[in-house]
């Protein structure tokens, strides 16, 4: 009789043994979406490569050429990066059609990065009703912020509305009799922009004189900025993508108006706006920035920078080092690795999103020191931090604090 029960408890304990393992192998079990397997990760991207805002096109580019590297390494927990990028022209109908062709025809796990506020406005509500991470939007509109609404829509860089407060609050201090003339882009990116500087100016909003829109269609903005210079205007506000932030550099400097200049940050590239404008007609503008300048000689021994040149020669030779859009593509793929590398064997969309939503304190080599990114459940907005800066010689130079541009709800 003892002997059974010996049996039985030995036999037992071998099935508790068993299923302990098992349950075990269950829960490190990889888990997977469309668009992961145990070799391969495909992240899918839509870029103006072509059209009115192509001198972003080199975003994609870096991205594409880091992704390379990061593959040359062994990938991210030994999975290849599968980088598929197409070209919307700007155009948000053509976003649809590329955002479809990612998720429906290639099966990518997420998209990645897609740019411009009106493109990625087209795709919003399918990618979220697909539920297909649509993960850090190359666009600074204050409504990717949405966890509640929209939880599989996220931002990277600081909201316009952001940035445009710290202009205001810049002005208030250094120009508080300043006569404001703004030329916005008539579309949500636009808007948005001059509905945070607006807020920022609050009971002063009467500071600004004049304000003129102009659509990407139109070849040349020129005859907005005579118009706005017959105003009186001592300042003025550019919230162009940088086509036409060059455009009206140069257009200043030819009419001889010298107000205090002010361009937005997607368009404070040296390489893209203040080189092909004129280095000379360049002096003196203001901009704010949360990335380091590769034209900054300052940066050169900086080892997040030094990372970032060195990836360069090897894996981008042709880049421009002074165009801030490498800088922008190198930041934003360098969090999504950290992103995937956080979700280990775990490769749905959900995990995905979850681990976007848990960066703590997390600095790219690009950012400026100080800048860092944290998200949560209830905040998608990675980065909230920007310095001013001014332009002078072939470069700018940071200047003040750095400043929180968070919304205050």
């Amino acid at each position: 009789m003892l002997s059974k029960q010996i049996i039985r408890i030995a036999a037992l304990s071998t099935a508790v043994i068993a299923f302990a393992a098992t349950s075990g192998g269950a829960l490190a079990q990889k888990k997977y979406d469309t668009g992961a397997t145990d070799t391969e990760i495909k992240i899918g991207n839509i870029m103006p490569y072509s059209g009115p805002a192509s001198a972003y096109g080199v975003i994609g580019k870096t991205e594409a050429a880091y992704f390379n590297m990061i593959n040359a390494q062994g990938g991210i927990n030994g999975r290849k990066i599968n980088f598929i990028s197409y070209d919307d022209g700007y155009s948000p109908p053509k976003a649809v059609e590329q955002a479809r062709k990612l998720v429906e025809s290639d099966e990518v796990l997420l998209v990645f990065n897609p740019l411009g506020t009106p493109s990625n406005t087209a795709i919003q509500k399918y990618l979220n009703a697909k539920k297909v991470p649509q993960l850090f939007v190359a666009t600074g509109a204050t409504k990717w912020n949405d966890p509640k609404n929209f939880p599989w829509t996220m931002g990277w860089q600081p909201s316009y509305q952001s940035e445009a407060r710290i202009y205001a609050k810049y002005l208030m201090k250094e120009k508080p009799d300043a006569k404001i003339a703004i030329l916005f882009q008539n579309d949500d990116f636009g808007k948005d922009y001059l509905k945070g500087l607006k807020d920022g100016l609050g009971a002063k909003a009467s500071m600004i004189v004049a304000e003129e829109s102009y659509e990407t269609t139109e070849p040349t903005i020129d005859s907005h900025i005579v118009k706005l210079k017959s105003t009186g205007a001592d300042t003025f506000i550019s919230i162009t993508t940088p086509k036409f932030a060059a455009q009206a550099i140069k257009k200043l400097a030819e009419i001889e108006w010298k107000p205090l200049h002010i361009v937005s940050n997607v368009s404070a590239s040296v390489g893209g706006v203040m080189k092909p404008a004129g280095f000379e007609n360049a002096q003196g503008i203001l901009s704010a920035a949360y990335a380091k300048d590769g034209a900054d000689p300052q940066w050169d021994n900086d080892p997040g920078m030094k990372k970032f040149f060195a990836f360069l020669d090897k894996y981008y030779p042709d880049g421009d080092k002074r165009d801030g859009s490498l800088v922008f593509g190198y930041g934003v793929a360098q969090t999504l690795a950290k992103v995937i590398e956080m979700c280990g064997d775990n490769l749905t969309r959900e995990n995905v999103m979850k681990q976007a939503a848990s960066l703590k304190d997390f600095a790219p080599d690009t950012l400026l020191p100080g800048v860092k990114i944290n998200t949560s459940p209830t905040d998608f907005a990675p980065i909230e931090q920007l310095q001013m800066m001014r332009f002078k010689g072939e470069k700018w130079d940071l200047f003040g604090d750095i400043i929180s541009g968070e919304l205050s709800n």
